[in-house]
């Protein structure tokens, strides 16, 4: 226990055992609601490390247990060997190196499942649709009959149903129109003609 203790104070694991109290007070003041989970989102970007899209306070949580653990049983091992002077302060130097990158590794596998819990949104809603634009893939709308499909703001497709009233222009396969407003009950979106030039998410040709 002796040998653990004295490695844990000693370079360069001492760098990690003090950011390691540092992230324990830190989550203590989270769960007391004393500072928020992501306070540091907006100074530090993470994602230029490959750990975007997790709390930059969740990233650093699980980079700095590693490389504390990595750095106490390296220093535990190069004081075994009895190197000393230079060389000790050289391997004790690479070793700092080892362990952040081993790290920085280790986090980035880590943060790949927890991706998706942090980007865990709201339910996505037909009402998502109402304003977007969509093709027409029936032979024509109606009031009583119509399908067309529309593509989603993050580029998934859906087929859904579509209804004209009797007034504009009538809707033929192939044309494109505009969803503006959805019927709950009923379940359908009113369609109404549309240029594809006005479109904005149209390229230029």
């Amino acid at each position: 226990m002796a040998e653990f203790l004295a490695a844990a104070v000693a370079f360069p694991t001492v760098l990690f055992s003090s950011a390691v109290l540092v992230i324990a007070a830190f989550w203590l003041l989270v769960g007391l609601g004393a500072a928020e989970h992501d306070i540091f989102d907006g100074d530090v970007d993470s994602g230029a490390l490959g750990l975007g899209g997790v709390p930059v306070a969740v990233a650093f949580s699980l980079l700095v247990p590693v490389a504390w653990l990595t750095s106490l049983t390296g220093t535990v091992l190069l004081d075994r060997t009895g190197l000393a002077g230079l060389g000790r302060g050289a391997a004790s130097v690479g070793l700092l190196a080892g362990a952040l990158l081993l790290s920085w590794y280790m986090t980035v596998l880590l943060a790949r499942p927890l991706r998706r819990v942090f980007a865990a949104g709201p339910e996505p809603s037909r009402q998502d649709f109402v304003g977007l634009t969509c093709t027409i893939r029936t032979g024509s709308v109606g009031p009583g009959f119509g399908q067309a499909e529309v593509a989603a703001r993050d580029g998934s497709t859906a087929l859904v149903q579509v209804r004209q009233n009797g007034r504009d222009p009538r809707l033929t396969a192939g044309s494109t129109a505009l969803l503006y407003a959805y019927d709950e009950e009923r379940e359908f979106f009113w369609a109404a003609p549309y240029d594809p030039a006005l479109d904005p998410r149209s390229t230029a040709a």
